[in-house]
């Protein structure tokens, strides 16, 4: 009897946790203006209950989803019982209710978090302000989930024996990685905007407050660079269109406050050092947390179409665009207010880290405003009834390139400079020997490739450059230095990658039949034969392909999947790698009795790209460790 009244108390203890959220911030600020310290004790406490029940009733959720609950709306649309066990439990943040529920509680565990390990470092008053702030954003989104897109709904008394099942392009191990490593990062921005808040509100921001809020923004980069990394893996493996990233507004949406979380890495390194770029500092903060809460409004809304996007619904999408537009214009009205009494001046000469570091800046910021204009100038467009436009690739290739190279030259040559000032012959005489190597590896892909663009050939230069110098300054005894020269050698990885994957690309789509082979490079695929799969909850064919190449010989069996829960046809490629090229097959429509559809690539140095996404990572988390032990000195 207890197991089938989980789904309400789990709705209960939403209810509760809505209810403490609402304590934990009127109570907080009453107390804060007040300097009642009896209330303020009061606060982390609700704080703790608040994340409990948050946690718990998650937890039943999910429950309901492993036992095949379909009196549960939400299980019922979006599960099945032949769904294999692991893909029930990640079905939880598969649709929209789910994810947002994911973010609450993703949220209430950084707050959580912050409350236990920030009580040895930060001031009680300071604290009950920040957790004041965090739970304004709770209360925001849980008057969204109890109100809007209740998980815990129950179709009652007449409910499906059977569900929908969930979506064939998220049944994947990707989906179980992707989602919550992603909202990690999005959702560790909301103590940066606290922070960031608290200090405009008690008009201070100094060195304490970077070591506050300085390991915060390290680990919630570093997951949020995760996050993106894990989601052009997974679109890369799924979608079979071979593609790492397509400009999708999605896509988009998550790349946004990572170039503002960036610059703001950037901007605290000024603050702690040279005690200046305040302001800088905290607007990035806030921007970085808005940006996303934006992308969580595009998602949830239901104003793009993208196979990322969930819900359709316009009550939905309005309460989240109040929400946001509240809290925005609270935050920059109060910064608009506040900042003045922060401004600082600091003179240094051009060739100095701080030069390169404001420059790093400006790229980062002005990236920003031109994706956001090409993400959102086609949704203007269609709410003031202008038409229907599309902006693609072309766009953001033709504005991204050019700054990256700007990027790739600042980030080259700011390590080597000192503060303040720097001697020029002292920078060249550091950048001989990778210059050097540079301008060899751009003659020889150059010599390869003669068909590159001018500017591909100036960002293979700088791509190189800025590896060749990381690794010569990378030797340090710091471990956060060396964290920052590992993620600044990601970086270049990463652009070697994307020119790889974008010149040494070949592929072909055939019509082909059994017995017959393709040719594609130094790869012959010879096609062996179509025979019949089953899984526990799909049927389809799979095509078995022997590729030859020289002495050596693979197996391909790209498969063609039917669900049983959907008619959807889903293509599941086959690909095998090493760290030069990936091969790729994805098997398409039959044509005819015997021929098939069949798309073929060989896609050299992919690969680079998730190395380089993972190097910024571990740079990243090796930064946080040593901000954390610094803090816990002391230091």
């Amino acid at each position: 009897m207890f197991f089938k009244i989980l789904p309400e108390l789990g709705h209960l203890l939403l209810i509760f946790a809505f209810l403490f959220s609402i304590c934990q911030t009127s109570i907080g600020l009453w107390a804060f203006f007040k300097k009642d310290n009896i209330l303020m004790y009061w606060v982390p406490a609700w704080v703790y209950a608040e994340v409990s029940f948050l946690f718990l009733s998650y937890f039943f959720l999910t429950y309901a989803f492993f036992i095949n609950d379909f009196s549960l709306a939400y299980v019922a649309g979006h599960s099945h019982s032949l769904l294999p066990w692991p893909y029930r439990i990640s079905a939880v943040w598969g649709a929209h209710e789910g994810s947002i529920f994911l973010w609450i509680v993703l949220l209430a565990g950084w707050m959580g978090a912050f409350c236990f390990f920030s009580k040895k470092h930060i001031p009680l008053k300071e604290r009950v302000l920040i957790l004041s702030v965090l739970g304004f954003l709770c209360i925001g989104f849980l008057s969204f989930l109890i109100f809007t897109s209740n998980p815990f709904f129950r179709l009652l008394p007449v409910f499906p024996s059977e569900g929908y099942g969930l979506n064939p392009l998220l049944q994947d191990p990707g989906l179980a990685i992707h989602p919550p490593m992603l909202y990690m990062g999005y959702v560790g921005f909301a103590v940066t905007f606290a922070l960031a808040i608290a200090a405009l509100v008690e008009g201070s921001f100094d060195q304490h407050w970077v070591a506050w809020m300085k390991p915060w923004v390290l680990f919630a980069w570093s997951c949020l660079t995760c996050g993106i990394t894990l989601g052009s893996w997974w679109a890369y493996r799924v979608l079979g269109w071979g593609g790492w990233w397509f400009w999708d507004p999605v896509e988009n949406a998550s790349l946004l406050p990572w170039l503002t979380a960036t610059a703001l890495l950037h901007s605290l390194r000024m603050v702690e050092k040279r005690n200046t770029f305040k302001v800088w500092t905290l607007l990035l903060a806030i921007l970085t947390f808005s940006l996303s809460l934006l992308g969580t409004f595009l998602v949830r809304s239901g104003v793009l179409i993208s196979v990322h996007a969930f819900a359709n619904d316009p009550l939905r999408g309005s309460f989240l665009l109040k929400f946001l537009m509240s809290v925005v214009c609270l935050s920059l009205l109060l910064f608009a207010i506040r900042s003045s009494r922060l401004c600082s001046q600091q003179f240094f000469k051009f060739f100095s880290k701080e030069t390169f570091l404001l420059i790093n800046n400006i790229i980062f910021f002005v990236l920003m405003l031109s994706i956001l204009f090409g993400t959102l100038y086609p949704l203007f467009l269609e709410v003031l009834n202008l038409g229907k436009v599309s902006v693609g690739p072309p766009y953001f290739n033709f504005i991204v390139t050019p700054f990256l190279i700007l990027l790739l030259a600042a980030m080259s040559l700011g390590p080597l400079c000192y503060w303040k000032s720097t001697p020029p012959n002292k920078v060249l005489k550091l950048l001989v020997v990778p210059a050097i190597v540079s301008f060899f590896v751009m003659f020889v892909f150059v010599f390869i490739f003669p068909h590159l663009g001018f500017l591909k050939i100036v960002q293979l230069f700088f791509s190189s450059l800025l590896i060749f110098s990381t690794i010569k300054v990378s030797f340090q005894k710091n471990a956060s230095r060396f964290g920052m020269s590992l993620a600044h050698g990601g970086v270049g990885v990463c652009a070697l990658g994307i020119i790889f994957a974008s010149f040494m690309n070949l592929q072909a789509e055939v019509s082909v039949a059994p017995g017959e082979i393709i040719s594609l490079g130094d790869y012959q695929f010879y096609f062996l034969k179509v025979r019949g799969i089953e899984g526990k909850n799909y049927e389809g064919v799979a095509a078995d392909f022997v590729v030859h190449k020289k002495n050596k010989i693979f197996y391909l069996s790209p498969e063609r999947r039917r669900y049983i829960s959907s008619s959807m046809p889903v293509s599941q490629a086959a690909i095998t790698t090493n760290m030069y090229r990936d091969l790729y097959l994805v098997l398409g429509e039959p044509l005819g009795k015997k021929n098939w559809a069949v798309r073929v690539y060989n896609k050299a140095g992919v690969r680079f790209i998730w190395l380089g996404g993972f190097l910024m990572m571990l740079g990243g988390l090796m930064a946080w460790r040593d901000s954390v032990k610094r803090k816990g000195r002391g230091q």
